[in-house]
């Protein structure tokens, strides 16, 4: 048990807010680390688990901690800088910074185009896009969930091409496409849907980033128009001129 000084004129909560972050900046806890649940806390400091809930939301406001809905409190990891300009690929950006990307594929199909969509992509409402959703990992944590739609009628292959490669990169390139750059990036927030919360690992009231981006070829022909919802405590956005 940690003893607390009581009497003295400094909130209990705020007592557990120190102690913690003596021992998350002293290494005890690394980044990413499980920390003690509430109740754990509640024995060790002799309080109720309203003062500990207290102490951790402290916590997570000054960025130290992040809580997630059913799973716990996790010590936070270092913050991953997003850079955004004309030629952003994942993987690259993630690599620069002597970290590991990784990711999946959620899910690929080909749908009609609805009146967003078609108009980004300057095709009729209606006609056929190839959808690929993919979650991507910055090591091994979820960062973004990003929904990407291909005209079909010049992209139809791209299904089975990452099949037998995930790179939408190298899908793109064997299709006739060997470079592409972004045109333009919208850029909104919002609270996560249930499954973005499951799918990013982070509570519900916590915001994610959502871009809009126009990806185009060497010619200008919009190739791609991708939706990305980002795990907004992760990561910040830098963007480039």
């Amino acid at each position: 048990m940690s003893l607390l000084a009581r009497g003295e004129g400094v909130a209990l909560w705020r007592q557990i807010t120190q102690q913690m972050e003596r021992e998350i900046s002293g290494g005890q806890y690394g980044p990413g680390a499980r920390l003690p649940t509430e109740a754990d806390l509640a024995e060790r400091f002799a309080v109720n688990r309203h003062t500990v809930r207290r102490a951790m939301e402290e916590l997570e406001g000054r960025g130290l901690v992040r809580i997630e809905q059913g799973r716990g409190s996790f010590v936070a990891e270092d913050v991953v800088d997003y850079r955004l300009g004309p030629r952003t690929r994942f993987s690259e950006i993630i690599r620069r910074q002597n970290r590991e990307p990784g990711g999946r594929v959620l899910r690929i199909e080909e749908v009609p185009a609805e009146a967003t969509i078609a108009d980004l992509l300057g095709i009729r409402r209606g006609r056929p896009v190839v959808v690929v959703e993919r979650l991507s990992l910055v090591d091994g944590r979820p960062l973004l969930i990003g929904t990407h739609h291909f005209p079909a009628a010049r992209f139809g292959r791209i299904p089975d091409l990452l099949k037998e490669d995930p790179s939408i990169t190298a899908a793109l390139v064997a299709c006739g496409v060997p470079d592409y750059r972004r045109k333009v990036t919208r850029i909104t927030a919002r609270l996560p849907t249930a499954e973005e919360s499951d799918l990013l690992q982070q509570s519900r009231n916590r915001p994610v980033l959502v871009s809009e981006a126009i990806n185009v070829d060497p010619a200008g022909e919009v190739v791609d128009v991708t939706i990305a919802r980002y795990a907004a405590g992760r990561m910040q956005m830098v963007v480039e001129s």
